[in-house]
């Protein structure tokens, strides 16, 4: 069974601890080490949450020597972002309507008032 990339990118954004990691790699390459610093979580659990970073494409991981280092992968980020502003239009144009509404209300009102 496959999984969509969207389904996985946001899977794995579900977790703020994943979320901190991306935001910490969006600042630059790190090793696994530098990430797990400011969690209280082993480094398998570290690792656990790396696994689900790179199965989503969201991260890739390279070897050199001892070097683990850790690079953001955005392009599933740009994907879900794309995927979010259809909802962002929706929003948009109720809001617009909305603000037409309350506008044509409060001239009827204006009209009314003035007829007394």
């Amino acid at each position: 069974m496959t999984v969509d990339t969207l389904s996985a990118t946001f899977s794995a954004l579900a977790d703020p601890t994943r979320r901190a990691i991306l935001a910490r790699l969006s600042q630059g390459e790190s090793s696994v080490n530098e990430l797990a610093r400011p969690f209280k979580m082993s480094l398998p659990g570290i690792s656990k949450h790396l696994k689900v970073l790179e199965k989503a494409g969201l991260i890739s991981r390279g070897r050199d020597a001892q070097w683990r280092p850790c690079q953001l992968k955005a392009a599933p980020l740009k994907d879900a972002a794309d995927w979010i502003s259809e909802y962002r239009r929706f929003w948009e144009q109720s809001l617009d309507r909305l603000e037409d509404y309350l506008r044509e209300l409060q001239h009827k009102e204006q009209q009314s008032d003035g007829k007394k």
